[in-house]
């Protein structure tokens, strides 16, 4: 397995990676705008995405999204878009692949949102501090 920082011109290799994402999280699958947006938000270096791959084959994902935080005066990392093939879990990717975008991402403390159904998983990958609740304005 390779671990690598996914750029813009991967693009359709992370966008059917996203559509099954969005599908297994009971999310409508994503149009061809919002990929157009995604692709520029890549190359604009607004979200770095993480890649494992199997070969050449892009068989997992995550994202970071870099800001700064006055917890520790240091930059920080909001961590989403987290997903591995269903035929390529349970076999050590993920953790893999959380700590090199972790290391890569340059940041002190990286933060998920995530579902209470999820929080065993992510405790299993590291994130083991809890910062109480994220909320949403949208």
């Amino acid at each position: 397995m390779e671990y690598q920082i996914i750029n813009a011109s991967q693009i359709d290799a992370l966008w059917e990676l996203q559509k099954l994402y969005k599908t297994e999280i009971g999310e409508s699958e994503p149009e061809n705008m919002e990929k157009l947006h995604l692709k520029k938000a890549i190359a604009e270096s607004r979200i770095v995405f993480y890649g494992a791959f199997d070969e050449c084959d892009l068989v997992g994902c995550c994202s970071i999204t870099i800001g700064f935080s006055t917890f520790d005066y240091m930059p920080s990392g909001v961590f989403e878009d987290f997903y591995i093939l269903p035929e390529y879990r349970h076999k050590g990717i993920a953790r893999q692949l959380v700590q090199f975008a972790y290391r890569e991402s340059g940041v002190s403390t990286l933060i998920v949102g995530c579902a209470d159904c999820d929080v065993k998983m992510y405790r299993s990958l590291g994130f083991s501090i809890s910062l109480g609740n994220l909320l949403c304005l949208e």
